[in-house]
């Protein structure tokens, strides 16, 4: 693990989980100050440098404050699968908390910060509060959730439809979380990156970006800004339905 900058905070870094964790159910102020009391580390990242590598014993589980990460597996002929992507204020490795050996590798996509939790507090915060365990486990669950629709989307859907999908589900998550409009924001991920996202090679990946502004369904100042006009067309063309990311009814997002 790489990093420099490193701090001990008391609880004032944890804010960002709380809110997520609490969005899947209402906590007392005793496991909100519970949460925001358990010992961490705050380290800030360079991109591309990691977090955790497979089959490396896990000794903290992984807050992010800032930036952006991605879980990926290498296969045997070197090549990496990105199976998630990861933004503020969500636990990136809550599941390694209990199996103890990463199976895959989360690896900065960008530079940024991260809160570093000892395995074993999670593991006594959840046991001792059912409603601070319920909201990690259907944190969990929500997780699994997407990297089924990512696995349908590798599978089963055309370069074209794969693409559309990713810069829906990124715009509504990024809206959610507060950090962009879901209409308009810089994508993080390179174009190669988001070859190990869809399974594509740069140069289809490339050809499709700019297939999708043919058609008017996004528009890019830079190479990195994503403006959706009209998100009900890009959903139709990226077989979008947003129900796999589990979002509350009275969610702004789905407004």
């Amino acid at each position: 693990m790489t990093a420099f900058n490193t701090q001990q905070l008391n609880g004032s870094g944890l804010e960002p989980m709380v809110r997520k964790l609490e969005y899947r159910g209402k906590f007392s102020d005793a496991d909100r100050a519970a949460l925001l009391g358990l010992p961490h580390v705050v380290k800030t990242m360079e991109n591309n440098h990691y977090i955790v590598r497979e089959r490396d014993k896990t000794t903290h589980s992984c807050l992010m404050l800032a930036g952006f990460a991605v879980r990926h597996k290498i296969v045997a002929g070197g090549h990496r699968q990105i199976v998630a992507i990861h933004m503020k204020g969500e636990m990136v490795d809550l599941q390694n908390s209990l199996l103890g050996t990463a199976d895959h590798s989360v690896q900065m996509l960008t530079a940024g910060k991260v809160a570093l939790i000892p395995r074993e507090e999670i593991v006594r915060i959840a046991f001792e509060r059912p409603a601070i365990g319920q909201a990690m486990w259907l944190d969990t669950l929500v997780d699994g959730s997407i990297f089924r629709e990512w696995i349908a989307n590798v599978g089963r859907r055309d370069a074209r439809t794969r693409i559309a999908h990713l810069f829906c589900e990124f715009g509504m998550r990024l809206q959610h979380a507060g950090l962009a409009e879901q209409t308009g924001y810089a994508m993080p991920m390179t174009q190669e990156q988001l070859g190990d996202a869809t399974g594509l090679t740069s140069v289809h990946v490339n050809r499709t970006i700019k297939a999708l502004e043919a058609d008017d369904l996004i528009t890019r100042s830079t190479p990195r800004e994503i403006i959706i006009g009209d998100w009900k067309k890009l959903a139709a063309a990226g077989d979008f339905d947003s129900g796999y990311l589990h979002m509350r009814e009275d969610d702004p997002v789905l407004a």
